[in-house]
Parts: C-alpha cells; structure tokens; sequence
C-alpha cells in the first residue's frame, strides 16, 4: 500500500479542507489530490520509469506538496533538493543520485543552468494543470509495494559525497500511526512547518497532516528573526502544533519573540536534531507553560524518530533533557565496545532495530553495510540494525541521556571528554546564546565557538564552579550567530574553517 493512500482518503473525508498553504497560496485536499494526479499522469507517460529517483528544486512553497505526490503516484521516488544550494553541491547530490528527471517548484534556475545538468526539468505549475489519467495512474498503483522506496534525503558525506538516506513507504506508514497517536494529533490541529522540505523533519508534518486530514501552515524563513510577524502568523493560521529543529526554537527564544504576545493556540512543541538548551527551552516554558514539550530523539536513518521525552517537570539550566521512552514498533539498544548492553552508569551507542529503518544508502552498498548490520542478538534469521555513532548513558534511575557522537569524545590531558557536556555549561552561562566546541588536536587545544554577550573571562569564571580545570576551553571564538548547515543544525565544518582562518591571520 503506497502512502499516498493517506491523501485520497483525506481527499474524500474533507475535499474542500484546506490540506497546505503558505504566505500566498493554498490547496485544498480534493485541489491537491487533482494536481497530483496531473502531474502523475505526465510523468508515468514521458518517462515510463519504476522505482526511479526524480529530484524536485524545493522552496519554502505549497507546490512541492502535489510535486511530491506525483512522483509518488508515478512509481517512483523524490529526492528533495534545496534551491539555496550552491550549484556544486546540486551537481553532487544529481551525481550521487542520478535522477531521471527534475520538478522545479523554486522558479530561480536559468534556462542555461538547468540545460547544464543533461536532464529533463518540469515546471510545478505546468504539471498541476495537465491532462489527467486516472486508469494510467491505477495501473501503476497495483505495481507499489510497501518496501518500494518513497523518497531519499541527501545528507553530508566524510567522503564530500553526499548520502542519499532511502526511505520505503513502509517506514513512513508503521511510524505515522503511532506517531500522532503517541501526541494526540487530530484533524483539527494546524502543523507550523519549520522544516526545509529536503529536512527529514518535514515529513513528520507533511505525513502526520495527510493521514489526520489536518492543515500545515508553511512559515516563511524570514519570519524566525521577525518576532511579530512569527507570532501573528502562527496566530492568524490557528497554529496549534510545532515540529522544529532544535534551533529554530533557540533562535525564537534569543529574540525574544513572545515579549510582547503569546501564540493563542499553541497546544504542542516538539523538536528534535541537536540537544536542546535547556535555559532556552525554559524561556519556551516560562511564556507558555501549559503547552506539552517533547523531547524527540532519532537520526534520518531510522525514519524520524525513535525516542521521545515528554517534558513533564522542572529543569534547571544545567541540566539535560532524557531521551525518555522508545516509539512502540521500535527496538533501541545502548551497546558497548564489546557488543554488550549497556548497564546503570555506563555508555553504549545507540543502536535501533524495527520497520521504521531506512532501506539504505542509494548506489552506495559499502556504507549500506557498514551502518546497517545484522543485529548481534539474533542469530537465528537476518534482523538489521542502525549503529548511529551516537552515545548514551543510562544513569543510576534508569533514565537515558544523549552523550554526543563517538567521534566527539576527545582525549586531553590524560583525560576523556565529551565535547557536548563542555557545550552544556558554557550554554548555561548567563547572556550565552549559542554554543558549539571542537578540538585542534595539532595545538592540543579545546576550542569554543559561542554567540551572545559575555566575554571569554566571564565565562572561564563561570566555569570554574563547574567542571575540571582540563576541561576549560584554550581558545574561545566570539561570533555574532552561529551557522547553520542546510538541516538546522550547527554547522561545525564551517565553523572549524573559521577557527582556522583566525589562526592564519
């Protein structure tokens, strides 16, 4: 059963619904369901693939919606692109992912651009508004199975290749259920997308709204450094659910957004991508206290997520969120070096188990391998298993923690350190905003990167109270913000070539 079945269901429930709208447009569902199938019916009869990847040029629009969709009903699968790519990196990620067409719903490619890639370029518009073939479309659905790739998210490869992270429409339907279960979604609840359309997270809104038959109100990206524009739109759209990376939260909380007005119908935030502050999720806290905040934990790998923590009390700056409990249809693991469980105060990673994980890499088997490997638990048939590369402690209350990547963990002085519990404390330091640490292991030196108002000395004071002597950073790098990489998240590559730069002069 393909996922698309989540759209013709809502389509008949409530065809004059509205499904997805921006800051100008909007579908309804039946108008949503008929552009899909439009532009379904062209692809199926030009192009005559199965199974195949086509890229769609994502802006922040209702249109990539119906491009999804048709690409969907077509038989094959969507790779979300970001049109604020610099051009090598589309080239990258077409290479890696050899599509066999491309949607264009951003309009901002030349005619010479898009000729330059040697590959067939559709217009959204002209798509929506095709002649539609509904037996065609029939045809081609009695072909999809649930293990049939549904889309594909390009993630940054160590190589410089990008990781094209497959997902099967089995993965989406098994976790959507539970998901807005789990939360208590409904029809009337309107989503406030936050998520680039090329962010696994997105999905989550873009999903969850079609199987509920709800509405997702897209929220212009400039609007996060406009504080009365970001209230009054979430307001005027009747905005009553959040899934956010985490740092779209932190930046609504650094400019003081809700000084002056609250959302009216905000009933649930969730985030997730990086640890959340806690200092900054307390100023969430302390302007709408009675919304429910999730904690929600699990890489693209696994299909969304696999852990949450509803916040359900008090928590000072210092300290940190839990993971909390596993999605049911899930299996989490917290394995040692010696492939044994993890017990009360010790470390493991995280390993996840279950339907929701992704089918793989695309063209790229060797990496498939590496990551996904046969549970060491079962050796009475194949069970796979994601290795995330990601650490928790379960602590002494069987309670779970995120402890950063294994490839954070440092040695300095004779000493092992997790970079991101340095992060935590000087995130507590009064005025700090953002924070990210990294370690020049040519100079020997921890190396803080922070945006906010105090200066190196108060925080090397602050510090002191806190943690080891070792574990104060050498070097300290003040930045007016901290860059994003294309997911939300802190961009660290960036951010160790700036620190280079300051060295070179």
């Amino acid at each position: 059963m393909p996922v698309t079945e989540y759209l013709e269901r809502a389509a008949a429930r409530f065809p004059e619904k509205k499904a997805f709208a921006d800051n100008g447009r909007e579908l309804t569902y039946a108008g949503l369901l008929d552009a899909s199938e439009r532009g379904a019916s062209v692809l199926i009869r030009e192009l005559g693939v199965r199974r195949r990847p086509i890229a769609v040029m994502v802006e922040r629009n209702v249109t990539c919606i119906p491009a999804f969709m048709a690409v969907l009903m077509s038989g094959n699968f969507y790779v979300p692109v970001g049109s604020a790519l610099p051009p090598e990196r589309v080239k990258g990620i077409f290479d890696q992912m050899q599509p066999e067409a491309v949607i264009d719903c951003a309009h901002i490619m030349s005619e010479e651009e898009k000729g330059s890639y040697g590959l067939p370029f559709y217009d959204i518009d002209s798509l929506m508004t095709a002649e539609k073939d509904l037996p065609l479309i029939a045809g081609v659905k009695e072909e999809i199975t649930d293990d049939d790739p549904v889309y594909a998210i390009c993630t940054s490869g160590s190589t410089g290749v990008p990781k094209g992270v497959v997902k099967s429409h089995r993965s989406v339907m098994d976790f959507i259920p539970i998901f807005v279960s789990e939360f208590g979604f409904s029809g009337e609840d309107v989503f406030g997308n936050q998520a680039p359309f090329d962010f696994d997270v997105s999905g989550k809104d873009i999903y969850s709204a079609l199987y509920l038959g709800a509405s997702v109100f897209i929220i212009p990206t400039e609007y996060f450094m406009m504080p009365k524009k970001l209230v009054a739109a979430l307001d005027d759209n009747h905005v009553s659910v959040l899934v956010w990376a985490v740092s779209a939260l932190c930046i609504v909380a650094a400019v003081n957004a809700f000084k002056k007005r609250v959302p009216a119908n905000l009933k649930k935030v969730l985030f997730s991508g990086e640890v959340m502050p806690v200092k900054l999720l307390n100023v969430w806290r302390k302007y709408l206290p009675d919304v429910t905040y999730v904690n929600l934990y699990g890489p693209t790998e696994v299909t969304y997520n696999c852990m949450y923590y509803k916040v359900d009390r008090e928590f000072s700056d210092t300290e940190k969120l839990p993971l909390g409990k596993v999605f049911r249809n899930q299996q989490v693991m917290f394995l040692k070096e010696d492939n044994t469980i993890a017990g009360r105060g010790e470390t493991g990673e995280i390993c996840v188990a279950g339907t929701s994980l992704a089918l793989g890499y695309y063209r790229n088997m060797e990496r498939t391998e590496k990551a996904f490997v046969q549970n060491p638990f079962n050796e009475a048939y194949p069970e796979r298993m994601y290795r995330t590369g990601d650490l928790a402690l379960h602590t002494e209350n069987d309670e779970f923690y995120f402890m950063g990547r294994k490839d954070f963990q440092i040695k300095h002085m004779g000493h092992r350190i997790e970079l991101e519990e340095i992060e935590l404390y000087i995130g507590a330091v009064d005025g700090v905003q953002r924070v990210c640490c990294m370690f020049d292991d040519v100079r020997n030196k921890i190396v803080a990167c922070y945006s906010g108002e105090p200066d190196n000395l108060e925080i090397i004071n602050a510090l002191k109270t806190e943690v080891p002597k070792y574990m104060i950073p050498s070097v300290f790098v003040k930045l007016e913000t901290l860059p994003l990489n294309k997911n939300g998240k802190t961009d660290r590559k960036l951010l160790r070539q700036i620190y280079e730069d300051s060295l070179n002069g």
